[in-house]
């Protein structure tokens, strides 16, 4: 059967499939290390930091990963991403005693390097895959990528707690580790060799974009992000399970779903936008304004007393779908501007900049909730959107700009 389809199909079907593979374990590694360590006593403090390394080293990776892939072709990143994450894997399967807080952050670290290796490579080989001249075909391949990214996540979630609770502990990551070990062995053997290696030689000092519209929308992304996680990442879960009394189970469940229907939006993101040609900038400043008015409605609910519950959930809804429309719109955006030779330089570039923006939306998250409550969150959301708003009014039409 795969022998019938093209050379590109079955290469994007191979970076899929790797990229869902990937997803699942990072899913449900996460929630595994969450309960598995609170159970065993740590506070939420400690339990927070265990992942500060994961969200640091996306930054970083981003940046540095992009010019390697450059260098050295994208499906070595990807499987160097993919064996990466075995290794954060088998550093979890020690003796309980030998479970530190300092062992687990640095294998969280090596698994959000792995995670943003594989996830820059995926969306770079999309760029390779489709001819410029399929404008729409290229948005309905990264919206399916990018949104059963987020789907799986959630489902990872999901999985992860079934399996601590069936296996364990050790059971669930070395069974998520022989499974991760299969899909690395296939993709050494089917990916595609030097894919997405640039003709040009790219220098260390190559890594800073200096395009105009690839700064404009890495812009924008950090402070779509930044709006995001500013809420939603730690003062958004506290609010439920302080104030609404929710309890651990409750909580988890309503965001893995929030988080399942998040990525199915972002798969079928092109049939909400007008399909044509290019996707244009106005466009994303009309969405990026539409969500800007989302936090500022869910703020203004709050602020007139009225039924809490039900203002979370439909303020939540209504803000995952225009969320999902926005991220992935962005992140066919920032693959259609980006130059075919040397792509993943451009890609590495603008998912470093959405590392940043959720590690910063995380850090406000805790402290701007800590001192100010959930409507203060929001305020501070709906900031960050309007200046996304504001940065993505600068993009140049894509057919003004030479790819």
């Amino acid at each position: 059967m795969l022998s019938k389809l093209s050379p590109a199909i079955r290469q994007y079907l191979i970076v899929t499939g790797n990229y869902w593979a990937f997803t699942l374990t990072d899913g449900a590694l996460r929630m595994l290390v969450v309960l598995h360590f609170h159970q065993l006593g740590y506070s939420a403090l400690e339990v927070a930091m265990l992942f500060l390394f994961y969200e640091f080293f996306g930054v970083v990776t981003n940046l540095f990963g992009g010019w390697l892939g450059a260098r050295w072709g994208l499906n070595r990143t990807m499987n160097i991403g993919l064996g990466i994450q075995i290794v954060a894997l088998a550093m979890l399967l020690v003796p309980s005693s030998m479970l530190t807080v300092i062992w687990v952050m640095a294998a969280q670290a090596l698994s959000g390097i792995a995670k943003d290796l594989n996830k820059m490579s995926a969306k770079s080989t999309i760029k390779l895959l489709v001819p410029d001249d399929k404008q729409g075909q290229l948005y309905k391949w990264v919206a399916i990528l990018t949104g059963s990214k987020n789907t799986l996540k959630g489902v990872g979630f999901f999985l992860g707690g079934l399996l601590l609770t069936l296996i364990g502990f050790q059971g669930a990551v070395l069974s998520m580790a022989i499974m991760l070990s299969l899909v690395w062995i296939g993709s050494l053997i089917f990916l595609k060799k030097e894919s997405g290696k640039a003709k040009f030689k790219p220098k260390f000092k190559d890594i800073l974009s200096k395009s105009r519209p690839i700064n404009i929308l890495s812009g924008a992304r950090f402070l779509l992000f930044g709006a995001r996680d500013v809420w939603f990442v730690v003062a958004l879960p506290v609010f439920l399970a302080s104030q609404l009394d929710w309890n651990h189970w409750q909580v988890g469940s309503f965001l893995a779903l929030w988080v399942i229907g998040y990525g199915f939006v972002q798969s079928v993101a092109p049939k909400f936008t007008r399909s044509s040609k290019d996707v244009p900038k106005t466009q994303a400043v009309v969405w990026n304004a539409l969500l800007t008015l989302s936090p500022l409605a869910l703020t203004l609910a709050l602020w007139q007393h009225l039924p809490v519950t039900q203002s979370i959930i439909i303020g939540l809804g209504l803000f995952g779908i225009l969320f999902a429309i926005n991220s992935s719109l962005h992140s066919y955006l920032i693959v259609s501007y980006s130059r075919a030779d040397g792509v993943s330089l451009d890609v590495g570039f603008y998912y470093m900049a959405n590392a940043a923006g959720r590690l910063l939306g995380t850090i406000l998250s805790g402290w701007v909730y800590q001192q100010w409550g959930l409507i203060a969150c929001l305020m501070i959301s709906a900031l960050l959107l309007l200046l996304s708003t504001a940065a993505i009014s600068f993009l140049p039409e894509r057919e003004q700009h030479r790819v």
